[in-house]
């Protein structure tokens, strides 16, 4: 059965966050391939994610067109068209 293409995923993190760390496990954990940026160490990043988000908390994820701020499943699942 021929797979969907993965929409683009990025996720805008830093190192000590703890609900970053438990968005990245949880989009290992579906196999999705994504793109991080540590806003934490990358001011250019760190724009970026404010300007697509309006937000400066992390993590926000971008996927396809989709802004997601905070570790949200139902959201994330929507987002990406995966059921439970």
């Amino acid at each position: 059965m021929p797979t969907k293409k993965q929409k683009s995923v990025k996720i805008y993190s830093t190192e000590w966050c703890p609900y970053c760390k438990t968005a990245k496990q949880f989009l290992q954990e579906k196999k999705v391939k994504f793109e991080e940026f540590h806003v934490d160490k990358d001011e250019k990043a760190a724009k970026k994610m404010v300007e697509i988000s309006g937000q400066s908390g992390v993590p926000v994820l971008h996927i396809g067109s989709t802004v997601i701020v905070g570790f949200d499943v139902e959201k994330i699942m929507k987002a990406l068209g995966l059921k439970d």
